[in-house]
């Protein structure tokens, strides 16, 4: 299927008369391995599945507040997870691994670069042919629709431009490269078409909204659907719809209790950030918050607009919706300004709310959750075999039906590659080389060494993060979040040894994990078993680095 122009006033239209046929004998043999989990008999429709995608929204520092629309639409009428993560706190590495159903150590993406693996000819040629879109289309019958930033590197000269169109997509409409409003170029099924600054027609959010909306009046009906649509909000450069523009005018970043606050015993990048802030340091802050919550009204409209067509069509109680965001943000946490990328609760968790069929209203679970996990409960929605991928995630489905005396995950790994040059800032000489995404008063928000991977561990009796860097401290950190939610303190040097060797060796086991090795028992689970021999190399020297400095 290609997406065809429409005359004015019209994005695209396409018709079922477009659509790829095949006879029903044939469509039966290709559907047959998906219709386990719902046992559905020839004719009847399985389930549609929409995931929406925000792009930096956080969860910890209030980044559903302003989206009241879509909380009642789906949180309220579904499931929300109150503690759902990303493997890595970066865009590309996320969306990665939302695609895969991998962390990143097995799909290989660690950073917005064509040769940190994002978008590259690499990607390309062994993780888009297994993505989970591509399985709906090719195993399943799914029409797969996507709309908006796909990942960062998207329609880069030397990835196959704005022609190339990922393996499993039926209907095409992506950004390319990152996230802008404005005066951009999107990929309609390999035909670049461009954008101005007319709100009219060119805001992206509203323009992914109308797209949209037109797929789902000119759709097949006798298929069922996919659809990602991955706006640009709440990603910089915050640019509100006119509307929108004044809100929130008395609304300022929380001012917690790790705002404005030096990152004692952290590691050297948090601990080199100016501490206070400057007052020019807050005021842009703050307004980089205030305007995140406006850019964000639109998305808000964008659901309301889809759950209403969605009822319109006689669609709704048939089709899944997820809402959820590739990473989070900061705003002043231990004075850093404003970006992602860290290890800590504000940028690596996620909103997480999901309606659909057989979930009841006003919900909310406690389960632990990654991005890896949306691959196989798309999946599984469809009645795809999860046994025949390679999936390092979970299928969510047993927790969304309110499946009983269910066996789940206690700890998920968290894993981000730093970026930087090995070179010094010319505009920050007094810091040391390789920092990059720095401030005009060289705070810097990353460096090639801000190389870490994390155990992220929630049970009965522990809420625990632990964490080491690949650089010359081998830096680590661990954090009671119980007793410490904000994470100030360090307790490294004080914890059990016992416990921390216990944790270092599951860190080492989850960082060489792939598909059910993944989702092994942790420390704190019935089923762990920990044999400290394995602790050592051959040589005796306890092992703690596992970082690839060449994944690709």
């Amino acid at each position: 299927m290609r997406l065809l122009p429409l005359a004015p006033g019209r994005l695209w239209r396409g018709s079922p008369r477009h659509l790829p046929s095949c006879s029903p004998a044939l469509l039966l043999l290709v559907l047959g391995a998906c219709l386990r989990v719902f046992g559905v008999a020839a004719g009847t429709r399985r389930p549609n599945v929409v995931l929406l995608l925000t792009d930096d929204q956080d969860e910890v520092l209030g980044g559903m507040t302003p989206l009241k629309k879509t909380k009642a639409l789906i949180g309220e009428m579904g499931m929300t997870f109150s503690s759902a993560y990303v493997p890595s706190a970066l865009c590309c590495p996320s969306r990665a691994s939302i695609l895969t159903g991998k962390y990143p150590h097995n799909h290989h993406v660690v950073n917005n670069t064509l040769e940190g693996n994002c978008s590259s000819k690499s990607w390309q040629k062994i993780q888009e042919p297994n993505t989970f879109p591509a399985i709906l289309r090719s195993m399943c019958g799914y029409q797969t629709f996507f709309a908006g930033k796909y990942l960062n590197e998207y329609g880069a000269p030397d990835a196959g431009g704005l022609e190339h169109v990922p393996l499993g997509w039926s209907y095409w409409y992506a950004l390319e490269k990152n996230s802008k409003y404005y005066n951009y170029t999107l990929s309609i099924n390999g035909k670049a078409r461009k954008h101005g600054e007319n709100y009219s027609v060119d805001y992206l959010t509203d323009v992914l909204a109308n797209v949209s909306l037109d797929f789902l009046d000119y759709k097949s009906n006798f298929e069922p659907f996919f659809m990602m649509i991955a706006t640009p909000a709440p990603h910089s450069p915050w640019t509100a719809a006119p509307q929108y523009q004044k809100a929130f005018q008395n609304v300022f970043a929380p001012r917690n209790k790790n705002f404005n606050i030096h990152g004692t015993n952290k590691h050297w990048l948090i601990r080199q950030a100016k501490t206070p802030m400057t007052n020019s340091s807050i005021q842009f802050l703050d307004n980089a918050f205030r305007k995140r919550w406006q850019t964000l009204l639109s998305v808000d409209d964008l659901v309301e607009k889809l759950v209403k067509r969605l009822e319109f069509t006689g669609e709704l109680n048939n089709t899944y919706i997820f809402y959820t965001s590739d990473n989070g943000y900061h705003t002043g946490q231990f004075s850093l300004p404003i970006d992602k990328r860290q290890l800590y609760e504000f940028d690596i968790k996620v909103p997480l709310l999901v309606r659909g069929p057989g979930i009841k209203p006003n919900q909310t679970s406690k389960m632990l959750v990654a991005n890896i996990d949306l691959g196989p409960t798309i999946l599984d929605i469809a009645g795809y075999d999860l046994n025949k991928t390679q999936m390092d995630g979970m299928s969510l489905l047993p927790i969304l039906r309110g499946a009983s005396n269910l066996t789940w995950r206690s700890d998920v790994l968290v894993e981000y590659q730093g970026e930087g040059r090995n070179v010094t800032d010319p505009t920050c000489p007094s810091l040391s080389p390789g920092v990059s995404q720095c401030f005009p008063d060289c705070v810097c928000e990353d460096a090639y060494n801000n190389t870490y991977a994390c155990v992220r561990t929630m049970s009965a009796l522990w809420n625990l993060q632990y964490c080491e860097f690949d650089d010359q401290e081998v830096f680590v950190e661990v954090y009671n979040l119980t007793a410490d939610p904000d994470q100030i303190t360090n307790i490294a040097k004080s914890i059990d040894p016992e416990l921390l060797g216990k944790m270092n060796y599951r860190l080492m086991m989850l960082q060489s994990c792939s598909g059910p090795t993944c989702r092994t028992p942790g420390v704190f689970d019935p089923g762990y078993r920990f044999d400290p021999r394995l602790m050592f190399s051959n040589r005796g020297s306890v092992r703690t680095r596992r970082f690839s400095k060449h994944l690709l």
